[in-house]
């Protein structure tokens, strides 16, 4: 065969093989992807959530408080700068951040299996001998400077026939839609924490000035009752019960302080600090729930609330993972295809007669592997029916948490209403029992008493106020509300 005739047919070969290329490729793109394509679960939403005493809360504003941002929810200056700290310093919340960014290359890894591989690569050899390095053996052998190499260029493929790298890239992007909404839903949780610990600490605060001011009170009380029974005027016991009424108040302080000192340790962990006291001396921190709070439809919570999407995205996961494992049971195809040139001089390296095309093709079909395969397709079927019921059982809590934050909302404004007329009842009646005492028209007892009941209803009303405040904080969480 002539050169020109061989140079023809090197064409041809190379045409036929480009052909089955695009062709095998054509048919990886056109063909099936075995495995169920998702579909979302029926779950039947309520028409309107429930509300305290079995009342449904209308839904005709279609807006909610959970699409609102957390900056107009919570008005306090002093709650927003310690919210935004949290958000930017807390360690969960970089923690969740690096799980997606984790997800994200796992998902580049994932995905490059669909794609040819590409390699480069060549050897190269030189030595320069001399006659006497040769010695006895090598005489007659040709000396100087010898040299040989080869540069190759090599691709491998796997065509994605059935789907299974397309299922396995569907099953990681899932994944990590599941690590974003959970990175969402940690920021909301975090906002619920500090809010919480924030009025928890605001608590403890009103009650510790309520507890000081009482002290006062009752050392004046005392020193007053100290003058009575040594002039004369009152027996010793009212001296006894008056230093006791004293020490009520004072035990309750080093007990409010501890309290507090714990509650900022808490806090300054959520914003990713050392221990250390937290600034809250907004007066208004604790002010009653506004009323007629807008909660939106019921289904449109499964397309608000951070944990209900994401274990959505772990059943879309769950049941790409079916098709992987079905995917196994069909043959696969492996293409692999090399040339390059090489010589055993230096100058023939690169001269085309010295090159060297090959390609490889196999087909594997499983046929016996003792039930692993039918057991990784039962276990990924089995997978996602759990799914399917934890996803189900998101929404439904989700749900619950609704309705028991709107209860929560209009049953502890109602507790602090009758504890605002308690208080105000206590201090009257301790007023009069004063009065009554100064006049002689009873005794000092009925005073301590009537003291005592005033204390314990005033550290209650801000007990009652503080819980109150939370249930704003449940029911915007409860609305998927913190992570925007």
């Amino acid at each position: 065969m002539n050169a020109g005739s061989l140079k023809q047919t090197q064409q041809s070969v190379a045409i036929a093989l480009g052909l089955i290329l695009v062709g095998l490729l054509l048919l990886m793109l056109n063909g099936c992807t075995v495995g169920p394509n998702y579909h979302r679960p029926p779950v039947p939403a309520p028409p309107a959530f429930r509300g305290a005493d079995n009342a449904a809360v209308s839904s005709a504003n279609q807006g909610s408080l959970g699409d609102q941002d957390w900056v107009k929810v919570f008005n306090e200056p002093e709650l927003q700068a310690l919210i935004r700290t949290a958000l930017t310093n807390n360690y969960d919340v970089r923690i969740a951040a690096q799980h997606v960014l984790e997800a994200q290359a796992q998902l580049r890894v994932t995905r490059a299996q669909q794609f040819p591989t590409l390699s480069v690569g060549g050897t190269g050899i030189g030595a320069d001998i001399g006659s006497g390095a040769l010695g006895s053996v090598g005489k007659g052998l040709p000396s100087g400077a010898v040299a040989a190499g080869d540069f190759d260029l090599s691709a491998a493929w796997t065509p994605d026939f059935w789907g299974l790298y397309r299922r396995q890239t569907e099953a990681q992007r899932a994944t990590l839609l599941s690590q974003v909404w959970a990175q969402r839903a940690v920021r909301m949780t975090l906002v619920q924490q500090v809010a919480t610990g924030y009025f928890q600490l605001r608590e403890y605060e009103e009650q510790l000035d309520i507890a000081k001011e009482t002290l006062r009170n009752r050392q004046e009380s005392v020193q007053l009752t100290h003058k009575l029974v040594y002039g004369g005027s009152n027996p010793l016991s009212d001296l006894r019960q008056a230093e006791e009424n004293e020490y009520t108040a004072s035990a309750q302080i080093p007990q409010l302080e501890e309290q507090i000192q714990q509650e900022e340790n808490a806090l300054r962990l959520l914003l990713g600090e050392n221990p250390g006291p937290v600034a809250d001396t907004d007066p208004n921190a604790l002010a009653p729930v506004p009323q007629n709070l807008p909660v939106g439809l019921p289904s449109r919570l499964l397309e608000r609330r951070p944990d209900i999407l994401e274990a959505e995205e772990q059943l879309i996961a769950a049941n790409a993972n079916i098709g992987v494992a079905r995917a196994q049971f069909f043959p696969q195809l492996s293409i692999s295809a090399s040339g390059g040139v090489g010589g055993s001089e230096l100058g023939q390296i690169f001269d085309p007669s010295s090159r060297l095309i090959y390609g490889i093709g196999s087909l594997t079909q499983p046929i016996f592997e003792g039930g692993k395969l039918r057991g990784q397709l039962q276990l990924s079927e089995a997978t996602k029916e759990e799914m399917v019921l934890n996803y189900q059982k998101t929404i439904t809590t989700a749900f619950e948490d609704v309705s028991n934050a709107l209860i929560a909302v209009n049953k502890q404004r109602a507790a602090r209403e009758q504890q605002e007329k308690l208080v105000a009842a206590a201090q009257d009646a301790a007023r009069l029992a004063q009065m009554r005492f100064q006049g002689g028209a009873t005794s000092y007892l009925e005073v301590l008493t009537t003291d005592q009941t005033l204390f314990s209803d005033q550290l209650n009303l801000v007990s009652t106020g503080e819980a109150e405040a939370q249930s704003l904080v449940q029911l915007y969480g409860a609305l998927g509300g913190g992570w925007q």
